[in-house]
């Protein structure tokens, strides 16, 4: 590809690919529900978009006593070959929404990639706030970028959108897939209103139903389900904390965040972000710079703790001179 900001490191050869992209949102569904995908698939990585004038950092990362230099999101492209059906699958998922002036050249760029591989379809995931209880199961919502693509969701007991708003790059993905003529497809799950900044794994195994219903995927969703249960028990434990009226209001940062040491834990650890984890450690060894993207997986996971000792001794002097 001619652009600079797309590097593409293998061009394989796929059959009528279907692209699904995910970012951050509320209640972490979308993201979590490709993330899933990609761990049951296990993709091969081929192509990424350079960070660099699409996030504007925030933040410092201190390691092993003095601030390191600044990463940027990243936005990687997977592919699966799928011998058993006639779409290929790309996977697009970016670990940060891009700046909001730089929204629809990222998503662009995005398509840029789905057109090198003559992707017709696109799909994204989101989630739709609503007035449920987190006990309740998360209801699918639809939107397309065509009418006449509507027929295809009455065997999948989904709701159709008729007015709305879909915000952030999961909906913005769909306006610019439909300027350039690609059919697009976003499924929608409720969350409840009052918990859009905790992960909503239950909401993420929704959307992920239906999609793989619609293409003719099969796999378990035991991992979202484990993690859904641990989810609700510890919103109901905060729930009956605020019932006491020890803490009365909304749920802050210090909540949340007792609710991803929580999950933490408890929930079990995917193979494949073991894996990645032990490869990006080997990477680390080598090149004491792969630490940042080390430690952002370890933070992703709430595990960070677990890993501290062996994190912290990538940069002992000894160490470090033997690389």
């Amino acid at each position: 590809m001619k652009n600079k900001t797309i590097k593409l490191f293998k061009k394989p050869r796929l059959k009528s690919p279907f692209l699904i992209a995910a970012w951050p949102g509320m209640g972490n569904v979308a993201a979590r529900a490709v993330e899933y995908l990609w761990e049951q698939l296990n993709p091969v990585e081929f192509a990424e978009i350079s960070a660099k004038g699409f996030f504007h950092p925030h933040e410092a990362w201190i390691i092993d006593g003095q601030v390191e230099k600044t990463r940027l999101p990243t936005g990687k492209f997977y592919y699966w070959k799928n011998t058993k059906g006639r779409h290929d699958i790309i996977l697009f998922l970016c670990e940060a929404q891009p700046s909001l002036e730089k929204g629809y050249s990222y998503a662009n760029l995005v398509l840029d990639v789905a057109a090198e591989f003559k992707v017709k379809r696109v799909f994204t995931f989101a989630s739709m706030p609503s007035p449920i209880d987190h006990t309740q199961q998360s209801r699918v919502w639809a939107t397309v970028t065509d009418k006449r693509l509507s027929r295809e969701l009455d065997p999948l007991n989904v709701k159709l959108m008729r007015v709305g708003q879909i915000s952030g790059l999961n909906g913005l993905l769909l306006s610019v897939a439909k300027e350039r003529k690609i059919e697009g497809f976003c499924f929608l799950a409720e969350i409840p209103l009052y918990a859009i900044q905790i992960e909503n794994p239950k909401a993420s195994k929704a959307v992920l139903k239906i999609f793989t219903r619609m293409i003719g995927l099969s796999f378990d969703f035991i991992g979202l389900d484990e993690r859904a249960k641990i989810v609700e028990d510890e919103i109901e434990k905060l729930v009956d904390y605020f019932k006491s009226g020890a803490a009365p209001g909304p749920i802050n940062e210090d909540d949340i965040e007792s609710i991803k040491q929580s999950l933490a834990s408890v929930t079990r650890l995917p193979e494949s972000a073991k894996a990645k984890i032990e490869k990006l450690f080997k990477f680390a060894e080598k090149d004491i710079s792969k630490a940042q993207e080390l430690k952002s997986e370890l933070d992703k996971w709430h595990i960070y703790k677990d890993y501290e000792d062996r994190f912290l001794d990538l940069f002992r002097p000894g160490k470090r001179d033997n690389n």
